[in-house]
This record gives C-alpha cells, structure tokens and sequence, in this order.
C-alpha cells in the first residue's frame, strides 16, 4: 500500500500554493470594485485551511521520500483535488457556474486544454479572467516539472529515456529536482514577460496581454474574447502569440541549455528538427491550398496559416478565424493534428513528437531487417540506441492512446453527440487541444451545449491525456493496491 501520508501531505503544499495563487485575482476585483474579490478571498481561505490541515496533520518530520508508488498516486490525486478546489471562485461569484461546468472549465484550465463552457467573455470581471489564464500558467508549468522529473521516473510512456539522458555526467542539466524546477520556472517565467511585452507593442491592451502571455506559454488556449485572437485582427499580434506558441512546444530543458549559450543542442535533438519539419511542411502545404484553393493573398495565407497549424500542434487553441470553412483536406489535415501534439518536456498535449519519431524509427528498422535479417541496426534516439524497454513503453502508451480514443468517442456519441463531434471532441480532450471540429465546438464555439455526462467524461479524457494515461490508468490495477 502506498503511504498515504506522504500523498497528503505534499497535497496541502500544493493547495496553499493554489490558496496563494487565489489571492491574486482577488487584488484584481478589489481594486476594480467588483464584488468578486470576495468569492475569491473566501476561496482562498477555504483551500488554505485544508491545505494547512493537511501539512499539519501529516507531516512526519524529516526529510520527504515518495516512492515510485506513491508518485502515481500523488500525481493524479493532485490534479484532482487541484482542479476541485478550483472550482469555488466560479461557484461563488455573482454569475456562478454549477459544479459540472465549473470543474470542466477548471480541469480544461490546469491541463492547458482550454475547451471551455463559458460565454460572454468579452463582460466577465477581470478576476473571472486572470483566474482562467492563473489556471493555465500554473498546470504549465506543473506540467514541464513532472514531465522532467516525475514520469521519468515511474516509465510512463518512454519517458525513461530522459531520466537516463539527463543523468549522464557528460552533461551540464542539474541533477537535483529542486535545482531542476528552479530553472525550469526561471525560463518559463521570462518567457511568459518577454511575450507580455511583445503583446503590448504590438497593440494588444496590457490585461488581455498579460492573460494571453500565460495561455501561449502554457499552450493552453484561455482567451479573454469570446473570438479569441481573431477579436483584435492585428497581424502584429497574430505574429508574436505565433512565435511564443511555437517556443511553448519546444523542450523546456533544451530552451533552458539555449538561455546559458549551448544553443546548438536545440537543433541536434531529433525530436526539435521533426517539430520542425512537421510545421514548416504543413505551413507550406496549407498555404498554398488557402491560395490556389480560397483565393487568399500569399502573406495573409502564410500568416493566418502558420497561426493555426502552431496553435493545433502545440494543443493550444487558440483561433484567428474559422479554419473550419477553409475545406476538406484541411480540416483533415488538423485531425491528424490533433493526435500528433508537439515536444515531450513542453507544455503541449498529444501523442507527443518523440513518441512518433520512436515508432518511426522502429518501423524503419523492422523494414530494413526484414530485407537484411542479419544486420544489426537498432532503431536510435539522438544517435543513441533505443532500449528495448523504453520501445515497449512507447508502443505501449500508442495502443493505450488509441483505445481510450476509441471508447471516449463511442462513449460520447451514447449521448446522441453526431459522430464528428464526438471523435473530435475525444481527439481534443486526449490531446489537450480545446477546440473540436464542428461548429458547435469548434473555434468560434464551445462546449457550453455538451450534455452533462459528455462534459464529466470529457474532463477525464483531460486528465488521462495530461497524465500520459498510464499513469492514471496503473491506479485502476487491484496489484498497485496490493503492494
């Protein structure tokens, strides 16, 4: 059995730092005179109080040692109570959502999904506002840190293969998870500045700035218009969320070995030049479809293009227009988008492009061996031979990604959802992207019409897409809890 204790107590320290975080959109209303501020101090002293129970009551003294087993314990468990306590702000205000939606809204926020069920945004309380991107920012960055540190460690999905890479002495990463963290939220947190201030220059007024800053970085898709992006049609805009979406899907530990001068690791990482390849092909390849095909001007096609195809791959979201109405092959072609996803150790949902590259190479290689059986020439990362443990847990993490995309499609189409709603809507979820492929929930809609059970399941599909799936998925083995 896991020590439960251990689980709680690291749980408290997250619920005051939500409580802290609380205190923030609260300031806000107050200085604003919306009578919000009250909904979210009386939020901040509820989740505070359990937090500070639950590091009083069980803290052991001495230094902290989870297990492997209470690592996926710990890891869901506080994604859950996280997105609960959430909840309260939008449960307390003068326009409150009910449970259901409010935990959808708070799940989609802390997974940097951005699928939302609220409207009118353009007349929310600035508090309501910052709250939704705060959700983002901090899921992003909790996110990158348990990506780096955590499921290395428990073998989630060829996740492993980093735990070996970043340990090598060879290599300049730091060691320590505190140290790593540290300088994880220090690129993450300048980022999120420089891109602030880049919104405001391009003419964006400094509060939607601010907001739209955290959503890019944490690819998330929160937007503080009911038109997302496309309300302010500023190229300039358009421009900078672009390149700041597109540094979010990169890997956090390669932009923090940039950011001390080693910048020719970015490129020689294989998983960075697919990324690379795979925007670039579909940015020339829809472009020209939007000029020979719409009639689009070359420049506004590269540009609206580019836009959404970084804002689909890095699973945030957000919308310039309707890239519904731009026709078959390309809405095809963000399907597959919406599987695919960006770098592992990013803020970005998906598959993930390491994963992909993984099967690539290994199904080059069981081609090459079936013309050459006796030729040794194992499938490589960075150069480097893939173990055969790190191909199982990948190829395991493919088939578990698809059935579950399977069953929450057949699942939400049991709730007389029509059929392109419901694969979409599943792809989206296990993705993490936000919006779907029909107008209804698409990206001038949301997710507000959604039958109450179709919204619970979605938010799962939210947390098993954000958790790598097997790490949820290992809680449901009656051996995890037999120890």
């Amino acid at each position: 059995m896991p020590d439960f204790r251990a689980v709680l107590f690291v749980t408290g320290f997250l619920l005051l730092a939500l409580a802290a975080t609380m205190l923030l959109p609260a300031g806000i209303d107050a200085l604003a005179g919306n009578e919000d501020w009250q909904a979210f101090l009386a939020s901040a002293v509820i989740t505070g109080g359990v937090g500070g129970a639950l590091v009083l009551g069980y803290n052991k003294g001495g230094e902290l040692a989870l297990t492997v087993r209470e690592g996926f314990l710990l890891t869901v468990s506080s994604w859950v109570l996280l997105a609960g306590f959430a909840t309260l702000p939008l449960m307390m205000t003068a326009e409150p959502l009910d449970f259901t939606d409010a935990y959808f809204e708070t799940m989609s926020g802390l997974t940097t999904t951005g699928a939302s069920v609220m409207t009118g945004l353009d007349g929310q309380p600035m508090g309501i506002l910052l709250w939704r991107a705060l959700l983002h920012w901090v899921g992003g960055i909790g996110i990158i840190v348990i990506a780096v540190t955590v499921l290395p460690l428990l073998r989630v999905g060829g996740m492993q293969l980093f735990r070996s890479e970043s340990s090598e002495k060879s290599e300049k990463s730091r060691p320590r998870v505190s140290q790593i963290s540290g300088m994880l939220i220090s690129v993450y947190v300048t980022l999120t500045m420089l891109c602030a201030i880049a919104l405001v220059i391009a003419g964006m007024p400094a509060f939607d700035a601010v907001c739209h800053a955290m959503s890019a970085l944490a690819t998330g898709g929160f937007s503080t218009r009911d038109l997302s992006v496309a309300f302010y049609a500023n190229p300039a805009v358009e421009w900078v969320l672009t390149f700041f979406m597109f540094i979010g899907g990169m890997t956090f530990v390669l932009l923090a070995r940039a950011a001390r001068g080693d910048i020719a690791w970015l490129w020689r990482d294989d998983q960075t030049r697919l990324y690379c390849l795979v925007v670039l092909a579909y940015i020339v390849a829809l472009s020209a479809w939007q000029v020979l095909q719409n009639d689009e001007p070359m420049m506004a096609a590269v540009r609206d293009v580019s836009f959404n195809v970084i804002s689909i791959i890095t699973t945030t979201g957000f919308a310039s227009e309707d890239y519904l109405a731009w026709g078959a092959m390309p809405m095809t072609a963000f399907m597959v988008l919406l599987f695919i996803g960006a770098c592992t150790g990013s803020t970005s949902g998906g598959i993930k492009l390491f994963r992909v590259g993984v099967l690539v190479s290994a199904a080059r290689w069981q081609i090459q061996h079936l013309i050459h059986p006796h030729r040794v020439n194992p499938p490589t990362y960075n150069g480097k031979p893939i173990s055969d443990e790190v191909l199982r847990s990948v190829l395991s993490f493919f088939v578990f990604y698809m059935i579950a995309f399977a069953l929450i499609s057949i699942a939400l189409s049991a709730f007389d959802i029509d059929i392109l709603s419901s694969i979409s809507a599943a792809a989206q979820a296990l993705g993490n992207v936000g919006p779907g492929l029909t107008p209804e929930i698409g990206p001038i809609g949301n997710y507000s019409g959604m039958p109450d059970g179709a919204k619970w399941l979605l938010s799962l599909a939210m947390l098993l897409g954000r958790l790598e799936l097997l790490t949820v998925l290992v809680l449901l083995s009656p051996t995890y809890w037999r120890g």
